[in-house]
């Protein structure tokens, strides 16, 4: 499945939607969201716990001027790497 989380995580149910993420999962980090893609993010330690593959888009990131400050262990994508992912993941979930 595919999750998307468009609102940062300090204003939505973060924990409820982790609880549903498995190793499985793909998570799509976007607009507020890429917030919780910064390296030493507790929410991004809690997202790799799950073993989701975890993603960012590029454009948010670099709206928010995050580009410096992102973790490693989240790719990078644009909005055609967005594109292929809901290709291949046949159900999502936003929040």
């Amino acid at each position: 499945m595919l999750y998307t989380l468009a609102t940062s995580p300090f204003n939505c149910d973060f924990s409820t939607m982790l609880r549903l993420i498995t190793e499985k999962d793909v998570v799509l980090l976007m607009q507020d969201g890429v917030v919780a893609a910064t390296a030493q993010s507790p929410y991004l330690a809690a997202l790799q716990k799950t073993g989701a593959q975890l993603y960012a888009l590029d454009v948010d990131i670099n709206a928010r001027g995050l580009k410096n400050t992102l973790s490693t262990s989240v790719s990078v994508i644009t909005y055609q790497g967005f594109v292929k992912l809901t290709e291949v993941q046949k159900q999502h979930f936003a929040l």
